[in-house]
């Protein structure tokens, strides 16, 4: 949630309205590949061609999502939560995302979701502006075809006023909704972790980004991100007060809360508690452990908050989907160089844990 330290250095891989049926239509489509590509892959295997579709997929079923009154409802208005999980940075574990481990994301985890984290810095988009441009979009289009929905993070971090990138984001923006105008799979989260900066600044930033994003592309929900880390300013001693009373001046959007459970305890719980009955909320990041996604796992706490969000069907996705040698990161270190990414012997304890949830 907060300022993780780098991780190890290791290899690095190589307009106008538009009519709903047309991403009605591209959400129905994914269902004709989408069973083949998502068939588990045995080591050595390589993932299956495509063939005709035995399950509906959340995509498909779902279609174009949107927010409705304080939740989060498929293109039928029904209230939905997506379960699933956040990539690390691209910038280090592009290797994790795979054909295979999205293959096993999709079916044996059953997710929902895949948010993709582009950093900003730390090595990431400002160095490559395309090539970070294209490898987010390249695995946002594999969990289009696996059926699941993507969150575009635009994952700022330090510093943490996302003014600082304003340009940089338009930039980016620009291009994923002129790519996603339309497809009913993305959702933009369009500053991940403010921090040492006021919510009328992050407010006047989000009212500045949302305009691009909505010149290509209208219908999709767009995520803000809240002040002191997305903890709803519970981090540099506020509340959810200040978003309550002076929200984005934008439809369609949903504010973000992270927590760590290990290290945000009542005060936060209460927080996302007292916010979801007054806001619509999307818990894009959070861990079982401390806030640097590291130490013991605290899954007595997690479940608390776990329950929460069932119960008011708080959509989330979990910190993360690679084999980094902290505890936050679900694969055991190294597996990410081989080919073999399902069931429980390839986990950490927290992925354990939480692939168990997911499945639920």
């Amino acid at each position: 949630m907060y300022q993780r330290p780098t991780p190890p250095t290791g290899p690095t891989p190589t307009a106008g309205r538009r009519r709903f049926t047309r991403k009605a239509l591209l959400a129905a489509s994914a269902l004709g590949v989408v069973t083949a590509l998502l068939a588990p892959v045995r080591a050595g295997a390589a993932p299956a061609p495509a063939a005709a579709p035995t399950a509906a997929t959340p995509l498909a079923v779902n279609g174009q999502l949107r927010v409705c009154g304080r939740q989060l409802c498929n293109a039928s208005g029904q209230a939905v939560a997506l379960n699933g999980m956040s990539t690390h940075g691209t910038q280090w574990y592009a290797q994790c995302v795979t054909d295979g481990s999205l293959n096993a994301l999709a079916t044996d985890w059953r997710a929902d979701v895949l948010r993709v984290s582009t950093y900003v810095q730390e090595g990431g988009y400002e160095t490559d502006p395309a090539g970070f441009t294209a490898r987010a979009q390249k695995f946002i289009d594999a969990a289009h075809a696996r059926g699941m929905y993507a969150v575009i993070d635009w994952h700022m971090l330090t510093p943490g006023d996302p003014n600082a990138n304003l340009a940089r984001a338009k930039t980016f923006f620009t291009a994923m909704a002129k790519k996603y105008k339309d497809h009913p799979g993305v959702l933009y989260e369009i500053a991940n972790e403010p921090s040492g900066v006021s919510w009328s600044a992050i407010k006047s930033y989000s009212e500045q980004i949302i305009p691009v994003i909505r010149a290509q592309d209208p219908d999709a929900v767009v995520l803000v991100g809240t002040r002191a880390w997305s903890s709803f300013g519970v981090s540099e001693g506020s509340n959810e007060s200040e978003v309550v009373n002076n929200p984005v001046r934008a439809s369609n959007i949903m504010y973000t809360f992270h927590f760590y459970a290990a290290s945000h305890r009542e005060e936060y719980l209460n927080s996302l508690d007292r916010a979801s009955d007054r806001l619509p909320v999307f818990v894009t990041e959070f861990g079982t452990q401390n806030y640097a996604g590291e130490g013991a796992n605290d899954f007595a706490m997690s479940q608390r908050y776990l329950d929460l969000m069932k119960r008011k069907k708080i959509s989330w996705t979990n910190w993360n989907y690679s084999d980094d040698h902290r505890s936050g990161a679900v694969f055991k270190t190294g597996t990410c160089n081989g080919s073999n990414w399902t069931g429980t012997g390839v986990l950490k304890e927290a992925g354990v844990w939480i692939r168990e949830r997911i499945r639920q």
